[in-house]
């Protein structure tokens, strides 16, 4: 019999043979229950009895419908869910900030990683625990809608279920918590159009946003060499009353020298040399024909074949199959004769798709430079860096379909090749040309680039920034603490949880830099109430500083989505009361 059954049965005895007006003890540990009416006390034991059965059916139902399933429940469960948060929440937060430290990831194949990207991190750990995974999910998730604020969102979640944590210990209920949850949060959005600076976003603005965006990622030196270089690549492809799309910017990188020695293209770079040895190897103020045109022979579709009686056939064949592929060249050829004459202008053919020995000993003779096997990404990059049409077929060749290049030339790096399209007029597409020792460092930068170009994207499009270093967490944190008396009941102390958790942000941001984390929050939350300005905290002498008299700003649009997020997933584990490991996957046995 179920643990629910013997309590059903033991309760229906003791309420059958109790009468109303008998005497003597109900509960035998309970001896004043003797001077208590019968019934009062019958009706005291169903309700014991309910309460504590009610526990029961609930598991028992599970282990009836499926005997191998695991149940954590009501507190069990809350505090396996709330260890798990704070365990990843332990993991990263050394990372966070421009004076976190890295963290070194080794694979199964023994390759090693180095980064402090909280995205990068949670990406590649093997993380097992399902509540943790779905913090990490979420926290990914924020950074492929804005770009940052990952591990602020581990962060903020795990502060969020420790101090509520505080409370429930009390005996407070997580409904009335997550209801203080909700209300801070609507709070806090207020707050946050109120405290946001919309300016216009110019050079220097960005270049602000880049590089407090940069310095969490890597060695400030380094993030003072990529800002401008992200900052000018971004307003390079952006378009009057057009989205920005990132994906014009192409990122390459090169094993060469060190990492400062990363610069902006403004035109393409393609990992890949001409394929003849006569080719010129640089060619100046250069037509560029960007095509994806076969000028090579190729098989068909369908599986076909020629028969023929006689050599003399087979040569018509050959002859026949080699001709359409030779009047393509020549009308390459011809066209480079009319646009070029008898200058020294260059003409660059770039071919999606082959090009046969033949065409290009044919092209090389005519002085064109010709690159097969472009990839495919790189032509619509070609044409809004170059100008020009990109050409499906040779029919329609005409000089407009043309682009223009003031430089082409190739670079060999090893047994590596790349050519350089440089000096395009007004370029719409550049590249970010990544240098570093090794692979780790160019990894490194790249992922630090792809933040960067985020950030100076969500500016533009935000129109407005909002100051940094822990400037508005801890300005938020106080107009919820005056906020919290308005909030009517227990929900008061949910404000009050959410305003101490936000404080964690500036709080990290001290320890990391190596001050008393403490003393450095006292200092900012003091200066603030006395200025009444958006005050955060100089990681150099661990003092208030007013952030945006700095420069130091983040996204809107980031800050806008943590508390959405963060509030969301932590009122959802607050509310989890029962875990059942009884899925068919994961069942044992």
């Amino acid at each position: 019999m179920s643990g629910a059954g013997r309590l059903m049965v033991q309760w229906q005895r003791r309420a059958g043979t109790l009468g109303a007006g008998s005497t003597g003890p109900i509960f035998p540990e309970d001896p004043d229950s003797a001077s208590r009416p019968r019934r009062a006390g019958c009706e005291l034991l169903a309700r014991r009895v309910s309460l504590s059965s009610s526990a029961g059916l609930a598991m028992a139902a599970v282990k009836t419908l499926n005997p191998k399933a695991e149940v954590a429940r009501a507190q069990a469960a809350l505090a396996v869910n709330i260890s798990a948060a704070r365990g990843l929440q332990d993991v990263l937060r050394t990372n966070l900030g421009p004076k976190g430290t890295m963290k070194m990831l080794v694979s199964g194949a023994g390759d090693i990683k180095l980064t402090k990207d909280g995205n990068v991190l949670l990406h590649e750990m093997q993380i097992q625990h399902p509540t943790a995974s779905l913090i990490a999910k979420v926290a990914t998730a924020q950074d492929d809608i804005t770009g940052d604020g990952t591990t602020s969102n581990v962060l903020i979640i795990g502060e969020l279920l420790k101090q509520a944590d505080l409370y429930i210990s009390e005996g407070l209920h997580p409904r009335i918590i997550t209801e203080g949850f909700e209300a801070a949060k609507e709070k806090a959005l207020q707050f946050l159009e109120q405290v946001k600076v919309s300016k216009e976003m110019d050079r220097e603005t960005l270049i602000d946003v880049a590089r407090t965006s940069l310095r969490t990622k890597v060695h400030a030196e380094l993030a003072d060499v990529l800002t401008e270089a992200v900052v000018d690549s971004v307003l390079a492809i952006k378009k009057q009353d057009e989205p920005i799309d990132l994906f014009m910017v192409e990122i390459m990188e090169m094993k060469h020298k060190s990492e400062t020695d990363t610069s902006l293209i403004r035109g393409l770079v393609l990992d890949h040399g001409a394929r003849h040895p006569d080719m010129k190897k640089r060619v100046e103020d250069a037509y560029i024909l960007t095509c994806n045109v076969s000028l090579e022979y190729e098989k068909t579709e369908v599986n076909s074949g020629f028969f023929y009686k006689s050599a003399e056939e087979r040569e018509k064949l050959v002859r026949a199959e080699r001709k359409f592929i030779e009047d393509r060249v020549k009308k390459i050829v011809e066209l480079k004769k009319k646009v070029c004459g008898d200058s020294d202008k260059g003409f660059v053919v770039i071919n999606q798709k082959g090009i046969d020995p033949f065409s290009l000993d044919a092209l090389a003779k005519e002085g064109i430079v010709a690159l097969r096997r472009a990839k495919r990404r790189n032509m619509e990059r070609l044409t809004l860096a170059c100008g020009g049409v990109a050409l499906n077929s040779l029919d329609d060749l005409n000089p407009d379909c043309l682009g223009h290049a003031g430089l082409v030339y190739e670079y060999t790096l090893g047994e590596e090749k790349f050519t350089f399209i440089e000096k395009c007029n007004n370029p719409r597409s550049v590249t970010l040309l990544i240098k570093g020792p090794n692979k780790h460092t160019l990894t490194q930068i790249k992922d630090a680039i792809r933040d960067g170009l985020r950030a100076v994207k969500n500016a533009i499009d935000d129109g407005c920034v909002v100051p940094g270093a822990g400037a508005v967490e801890v300005a938020m944190a106080e107009a919820l603490i005056k906020y919290k008396p308005s909030v009517k009941g227990r929900a008061q102390l949910g404000v009050q949880a959410f305003a101490d958790a936000l404080l964690i942000i500036p709080k990290v941001l001290a320890q990391n830099s190596g001050f008393d984390l403490q003393e450095t929050l006292v200092k900012v939350q003091a200066e603030h109430s006395e200025s009444g300005q958006l005050v955060g905290v100089d990681l150099n002498t661990g003092e208030p500083m007013v952030a945006a008299e700095v420069g130091i700003w983040d996204n809107y649009c980031v800050k806008k989505q943590l508390l959405h997020s963060c509030t969301v997933i932590a009122t959802n584990i607050l509310l989890v009361d029962e875990i059942m490991r009884a899925g068919m996957s994961s069942l044992k046995g």
